[in-house]
């Protein structure tokens, strides 16, 4: 039995297009962000996914939008796949930080994340359970997830047993509205396509 996941980042909004890090912030997707969405929804309309699961912000929402509309899907939102709250870089550039921040982070962005931010083990604890919960619930199906950046790539690491410590370095960029696939076989999970845009990947 083979159930196949694929994750979507979130559209553009206004301070990932400047790079800023936006975390818990609760930004909209910007005119470029609401294009990608729209491509996603041509995507997803020919991967017909049976479900349809969402982080809870408006960014992810927004994108998730027209998919939901044109499959008459309903999103299950979900907590738990909200992005990282990056405490004292939220809204700012890796280098309007601190310098002795920055570089600590850039040296281990685990164990020295950023002040008053969320611990990115915890929140790859919480990303893996509600990953389980969804291979569980819709064994042998499809499912398109629409998540965030940070997320996803401490999922992708926990799934194939990397180090979070290395998160940055070995999974360097993931686009907006780009998709990352899980295939789930007989209980074992592996990435099938990681930072493919919508427009170009080839649907299973």
């Amino acid at each position: 039995m083979r159930t196949t996941i694929v994750l979507a980042r979130h559209g553009r909004t206004a301070w990932h297009h400047g790079n800023r890090y936006t975390g818990s912030s609760d930004l909209p997707i910007d005119e470029v962000g609401q294009q990608q969405a729209e491509q996603l929804r041509d995507w997803a309309t020919d991967f017909a996914p049976d479900a349809l699961w969402c982080s809870p912000m408006l960014r992810a929402r927004q994108t998730a939008a027209p998919t939901a509309s044109v499959l008459d899907l309903e999103p299950i939102l979900d907590a738990r796949l909200r992005e990282v709250d990056f405490g004292s870089a939220e809204g700012k550039r890796l280098a309007e930080l601190p310098p002795a921040v920055a570089a600590a982070f850039e040296l281990d962005p685990v164990r020295d994340h950023f002040p008053g931010g969320e611990d990115p083990a915890e929140a790859a604890d919480r990303v893996a359970e509600v990953f389980a919960e969804i291979e569980r619930k819709h064994q042998g199906g499809k499912v398109l997830v629409i998540a965030h950046n940070t997320l996803i790539r401490l999922l992708v690491c926990r799934v194939l047993g990397l180090r979070l410590t290395d998160y940055r370095r070995l999974l360097p960029a993931l686009g907006p509205a780009a998709l990352v696939r899980f295939r789930s076989t007989h209980g074992t999970v592996g990435l099938e396509a990681y930072n493919v845009p919508a427009v170009r990947m080839e649907n299973p």
